[in-house]
């Protein structure tokens, strides 16, 4: 359904509350009320008649005597179905829906919502719903909620789109609170019609927005969703609240699929797209604060220039910026030289910049950070304690000289700290009131400005996939790794074996140690059940090995030679039912799950997002030389994780691909293990 029809809702020009009621406590009077500022028409409707607000109330939706754009249903859920049949009939080109006892209720409910997402479908409505708070458009006097005291919201420049209806008026009253404002916040509810993704695509054109915040609870449309974020966020920032850390909500057969888990993957794939993932209101709020006003360019690893006039709230917010990964650079000796003729000798000038008690100098220090070739914005702080000394004038005359970004922090008495943050405010300048704060929102500018310089060099380096014919039936562990062979990835030298006489002449080939396993594509993992034996190197030992192969399966054995010492990775693949093909690697081996350390993406995929994944990991220093090994080749690691995103896409028939552990040493990296699982039927 086009995308302009969104225009009928977020913007209309009249509206129908069905349900309008003349009691104070129903939510048909509260909408009435809250609306009591929208700019256009409202006409309320009740099959009962009367007035409500010294309003007539017509008994019919084709009563009214104008065209009508909005229907908000105020209803028993029963009586929808036919008042958006009779919202059609009347051209209506969209409706809200706060009721409940849809699909959150059960399946009579689900089959009620999906009557009527058919119906607004055939008629030609967008609805947003049902079970949604509503939305607000401050700046259109839009107030489409059951809570009155919302129309009081001031317009602003974030945007806001929620899973929970909850959440969407709570960021708005924050937002509200904190002198920033709304452009447009939507709660989606069921979102039967209208999703986390078109409403995105609808910010990111919306003039009056300049940042977006998102809240989610579960994703059913990931790959959409991931697609919105990334198309937006080269013009908008989009910072994301994904929120229900509960593990796969379906059975995963391999290590892969037990460690990607849901929300792994959601911040994973907003992470991939550009967003700025946070984890409280707070952060979002204060994230959407500093980027509404000011982005840095893309980089894919800005420098920090802090400034305090305190210690203590220096090394805090140093602190903070250096835990969430952000580089703080040593300032170069021009600019330490510099600002040295500027400050009392006691003080610390390399970065942190400590002025000491500001004086007249703050503004010539803030003027030298900026000229640092090292330095892509600047993080200050000093008290604003009243006098002769103007700190919020320094930082605003100094903040008017250079064009990169600044943050300021603060803190002092409202009746000396309210005009000059207005001030700086008002001049693009982000003002916090705790320092900690005003780090935490610089590290999401740094987030959003790596996000961008990411997108821009994945854009071009990941390899188109290819036409790949699809697998049929079980595959056993020897087709697993013949078919990742194809896509470029090492494995070891094997043999088939259908009997002990084929399984001692194999052995025999192998000038070094062997290894002994069981080849039967219903067993999944094989050193669980014993069905994989090491450093065979006698006909003794083997022997040993086949009969505990026997007692576990008489379907045959694999032959292979051992692979040299190395780092054992896990890289993996599933076809994810909301994101489509995803990626994994992380430290491998019997314990993969237990250690925990692993990192996703969205396939395809080209090797500058690979580098990423590896730097994510906690284990990463082993992916460099480590107490005296060589590194392991990480060209080879690139190249395997890429290699298997480019086969997941090409085999949606594949569900999982497990190869654990992949050897990864100086001369390259070889997949010991490969585990593919099939869609079922």
């Amino acid at each position: 359904m086009p995308a302009g029809q969104l225009s009928r809702l977020f913007d209309p020009r009249s509206i129908a509350v069905v349900g309008a009621s003349a009691n104070e406590a129903k939510p048909g009077f509260q909408i009435l009320r809250a609306l009591e500022p929208f700019h256009g028409a409202v006409h309320a409707v009740n099959p009962r008649g009367g007035t409500v607000m010294g309003r007539p109330v017509h008994r019919s939706l084709a009563d009214i005597p104008e065209p009508v754009d909005l229907v908000a249903l105020v209803l028993p859920a029963r009586h929808s179905l036919a008042v958006l049949e009779e919202a059609a009939a009347i051209g209506a080109g969209a409706a809200f829906m706060v009721s409940g006892g849809f699909g959150e209720t059960g399946a009579a409910g689900a089959a009620l919502e999906a009557d009527i997402a058919s119906a607004c479908r055939a008629g030609g409505i967008r609805l947003l719903g049902p079970n949604t708070s509503g939305f607000l458009r401050p700046s259109r006097g839009l107030a489409c909620t059951f809570l009155p005291a919302a129309a009081e919201l001031r317009p602003g420049p974030i945007g806001i789109v929620a899973q929970s209806g909850g959440i969407n008026l709570t960021l708005a009253m924050m937002a509200n609170a904190e002198g920033l404002g709304v452009s447009l916040a939507v709660g989606l509810g069921n979102a039967a019609d209208l999703g986390i993704a078109e409403t995105l695509d609808y910010l990111a054109a919306d003039p009056e927005t300049r940042a977006i915040a998102v809240h989610l609870e579960g994703v059913e449309d990931g790959r959409a969703v991931f697609d919105a974020v990334r198309a937006a966020v080269p013009a908008k920032p989009v910072i994301a609240l994904p929120v229900g850390k509960a593990d796969l909500t379906g059975f995963a057969e391999s290590h892969t699929g037990a460690l990607m888990g849901n929300h792994r993957l959601t911040r994973s794939a907003l992470r991939q797209a550009g967003a700025v993932v946070v984890e409280t209101l707070d952060d979002a709020l204060d994230a959407a604060r500093a980027l509404a006003m000011t982005r840095l360019k893309p980089a894919r690893d800005p420098g920090i220039g802090v400034l305090t006039g305190q210690a203590g709230p220096g090394l805090l917010m140093t602190d903070t910026l250096r835990q969430a990964g952000v580089s703080v650079p040593e300032l170069a000796p021009a600019t330490v030289a510099r600002i040295a003729g500027a400050l009392p000798p006691l003080t610390y000038m390399r970065n942190p910049v400590d002025t000491g008690r500001p004086g007249d100098n703050l503004g010539a220090v803030i003027e030298a950070l900026a000229e640092d070739g090292r330095i892509d914005a600047i993080l200050a702080y000093a008290l604003i304690e009243g006098g002769p000394l103007d700190v919020g004038g320094a930082a605003l005359e100094a903040a008017g000289k250079t064009s990169k970004p600044m943050v300021f922090a603060t803190a002092g008495v409202p009746s000396e700290t309210a005009g000059p943050v207005d001030a700086l405010r008002r001049a693009g300048v982000p003002v916090f009131l705790v320092p900690d704060r005003a780090a935490r929102a610089m590290a999401a500018m740094v987030e959003d400005a790596r996000g961008r310089a990411n997108a821009e060099r994945d854009g071009t380096d990941a390899a188109p996939p290819g036409i790949a014919p699809p697998l049929a039936g079980p595959v056993d562990e020897d087709a697993a790794k013949s078919l990742v062979s194809a896509y470029g990835i090492a494995t070891p030298r094997r043999t088939v074996c259908r009997n002990r006489a084929e399984a001692e002449a194999a052995r025999a080939a192998i000038p070094g140690p062997a290894v002994a396993k069981v080849l039967d594509p219903a067993i999944l993992h094989k050193s669980d059940v014993g069905g994989v034996h090491t450093g065979i190197e006698t006909a003794g030992a083997l022997d040993s090995a086949l009969d505990a192969i026997d007692r576990i399966s008489s379907a045959g054995y694999l032959i292979e030679e051992m692979a040299p010492d190395g780092l054992d990775l896990i890289i993996g693949a599933r076809n994810d039912g909301s994101f489509g093909p995803t990626v994994l690697l992380g430290l491998g081996g019997t314990a993969a799950e237990a250690i925990d350390d692993v990192a996703v993406a969205l396939a395809p995929l080209g090797g500058g997002e690979v580098d990423r994944m590896i730097d994510v990991l906690a284990g990463r220093a082993l992916f460099g030389p480590w107490r005296g090994a060589p590194a392991p080749d990480r060209a080879a690691i690139r190249d395997a994780v890429a290699g298997i995103a480019r086969l997941i896409v090409e085999h949606p028939e594949i569900a999982e691909i497990d190869l654990n552990p992949v050897r990864a040493h100086a001369g390259g990296a070889i997949a010991l293990d490969a585990l593919i699982v099939l869609r079922r039927a």
